[in-house]
């Protein structure tokens, strides 16, 4: 697996602050990657190392396996969670001079800006004052100024706060279709059900440190409980006095034909596998699977877990 980005070993200090300790994180290429944590954790100062805003004490940072320079910065987009608009300046003028600061010509600038202005229906705010936009107004305009230089990498800060839920939506297919274009995306948020619908991997940082990191879905089935939910027909009756000692139902629902139950499972030492067994004796399984935690559950988890270990 090739990776757009690697820290290693990252240490920041503040005074007497540790921001960061020993932190190392790999972004796959190509991938969506949560970077989660409670605030004040230290994932803005890694993101601000990662945009060579300011430099490590310690460790090191690779691009495209490079040790990360100033020859990266334009290949890099990022769209911090303070948003930096100037309020008495005109939205198109503003757009044409941040997009220039990248590197693009007027001309490309102009171009690509009113392509991104028609796909968003934002062609009447060109001549309006920022401080006349609403927060997710301005939000959509710095988006597309953090996109229209076509970087490999992109970094979101909160990109979904002040959106409502249809805007967030718009601005979550954008982010898939840069992913499918090419786009390596870090993305640093909250909300742990965005992070759940267009994340591949995640990193948890807590109290400056990595505490977790992984493929979503294998970090979900890691902190998996024995809970499943069997959808058969067949007789309850039987199942419940055959397999008693083995499970406890936890819900029971019917219809016409089926029989719905969530059970837990008492014997750590069964599989999947032998619990399809199991209900296969008493009757046709149309629907059988795990419940993993969701992403909000692991995180609590983990933070309660650390925090209780460093107190």
């Amino acid at each position: 697996m090739k990776h757009a980005l690697i820290t290693e070993n990252i240490e920041k200090r503040f005074a007497n602050h540790l921001a960061l300790d020993d932190v190392s994180i790999q972004v796959p290429e190509a991938s969506i990657y949560g970077l989660l944590g409670p605030n004040g954790a230290g994932k803005t100062t890694l993101i601000r190392i990662i945009n060579q805003i300011t430099a490590p004490d310690k460790g090191k940072v690779y691009f495209n396996g490079e040790p990360i320079s100033s020859k990266h910065i334009s290949l890099i987009g990022y769209l911090p969670e303070e948003r930096g608009l100037y309020k008495k300046m005109k939205v198109g003028e503003q757009a044409l001079y941040l997009c220039q600061l990248k590197g693009l010509s007027r001309q490309d600038a102009l171009k690509g800006l009113k392509k991104w202005f028609e796909k968003f229906e934002i062609q009447s705010w060109w001549d309006k004052k920022v401080e006349e936009l609403s927060k997710g107004m301005a939000q959509k305009v710095q988006f597309i100024i953090t996109v229209l230089h076509n970087p490999t990498l992109l970094i979101f800060d909160e990109p979904f706060s002040g959106f409502d839920p249809i805007n967030a939506n718009l601005l979550k297919q954008e982010i898939l279709e840069l992913k499918r274009n090419g786009a390596t995306i870090i993305f640093s948020t909250h909300n742990m059900s965005s992070v759940e619908e267009i994340c591949d991997y995640v990193a948890l940082i807590n109290r400056s440190r990595k505490v977790l990191e992984g493929e979503i879905n294998e970090v979900r089935t890691n902190y998996a409980s024995n809970i499943y939910e069997i959808q058969f027909e067949g007789f309850l009756n039987i199942i419940e006095t055959s397999l008693s000692h083995e499970y406890k139902i936890l819900k029971v629902e019917k219809n016409l034909k089926d029989t719905i139950i969530e059970i837990e499972l008492l014997n750590n030492n069964l599989t999947s596998n032998d619990i399809l067994k199991r209900f296969l004796e008493f009757g046709n399984i149309s629907m059988f699977r795990r419940y993993l935690p969701k992403m909000e559950d692991v995180f609590i988890k983990v933070v309660g877990e650390t925090n209780s270990l460093t107190e």
